[in-house]
């Protein structure tokens, strides 16, 4: 019976992988008029950025959603991207529109955001039991503060400054810098083997923070190094393309669906893998569908808000 699970769980996700690959490959190729070398290495940089930014956002938001056990909650939506949005323009306050430029303050901006998002989320996860709608409400009270802090500094900003700034607080993944991704490439790297080394606790602590106890998981000390995981994880992905609310939300919710099951190790190959498909079948779409009169972002985010606001009615008719 054991055999049986496991090759079903291996059918799915080389189902998904086939997917994923069939779709990236027609990305790559698609009306290329023969001019390869240009068409690989314009699409090449999105698709590895849309590898980056799928491993370290499902990863992630699995990972959050199993330490707070409840599957509506990311880091997105407690207040990320605005806290993304108030130390970005705090930047462009402080430092003027250059400061991306330099591989030192892109780091810079990574290491703000894990320091306040630790404090930020170890505060509203420390009360256990605590209502789900409690808990989107502090979040969207967060959120608020950050935005009226970041509104505040932009009115006094140069408005060429301003202009600017605007630029960075939109998710896009065409102005990726390479050099900034091969930089993160390796610290993706180690953060991927540290999720995956967590996943037999993460899969002991999914059945309920009592058992986990019981079953001898420092529940407090492992909790605090999964949030700075989360947390450098998050900062990285938000650095590197923008906020994009709902993306982990949509494939964290899907994998669960699709895979059937909470062993960690088959939801992060699963996630990542519909992560990818996901945002290349959407930049697809843009592309080629759209005619880039809209922007993935803007698909990711109408999409994701219409599945969240259907989960949220689901639950409250108590149909989940």
């Amino acid at each position: 019976m054991k055999l049986l699970v496991k090759n079903n769980y291996f059918l799915q996700l080389l189902i998904l992988s086939l997917l994923t690959l069939g779709v990236v490959l027609l990305f790559l190729t698609y009306q290329t008029y023969g001019n390869w070398e240009f068409a690989l290495l314009l699409r090449g940089k999105k698709l590895l950025a849309f590898l980056i930014v799928g491993l370290l956002t499902s990863f992630s938001t699995i990972t959050f959603q199993t330490i707070s056990q409840n599957h509506f909650l990311t880091p997105s939506i407690l207040g990320f991207d605005s806290l993304y949005v108030l130390i970005q323009t705090l930047l462009f306050f402080m430092m003027g529109s250059n400061y991306q430029r330099e591989p030192i303050i892109f780091f810079l901006n990574v290491i703000l955001m894990v320091l306040i998002s630790v404090l930020l989320f170890s505060t509203l996860l420390k009360k256990e039991g605590q209502d789900l709608f409690l808990l989107l409400m502090i979040g969207m009270i967060l959120g608020t503060l950050f935005k009226s802090m970041s509104t505040f500094l932009q009115v006094m900003m140069d408005p060429n400054e301003y202009d600017k700034l605007q630029g960075k607080l939109f998710a896009s993944f065409s102005n990726v810098e390479v050099s900034l991704l091969t930089l993160v490439i390796p610290v993706v790297i180690v953060l991927v083997i540290l999720f995956f080394k967590a996943s037999p606790k993460l899969d002991v602590l999914h059945l309920g923070l009592e058992q986990a106890i019981n079953l001898g998981i420092n529940v407090n000390r492992f909790r605090k190094y999964l949030l700075f995981l989360i947390s450098l994880a998050v900062a990285l992905a938000t650095a590197l393309i923008g906020p994009i609310t709902f993306l982990g939300f949509i494939v964290a919710n899907v994998t669960y669906q699709w895979i059937g099951t909470y062993k960690h190790t088959y939801l992060f190959i699963s996630g990542a893998l519909l992560s990818v498909l996901f945002l290349v079948s959407g930049q697809f779409l843009v592309e080629q569908v759209f005619h880039m009169n809209t922007t993935l972002s803007v698909v990711i985010e109408f999409s994701g808000g219409l599945y969240f606001i259907w989960k949220l009615l689901k639950r409250k008719g108590g149909q989940v």
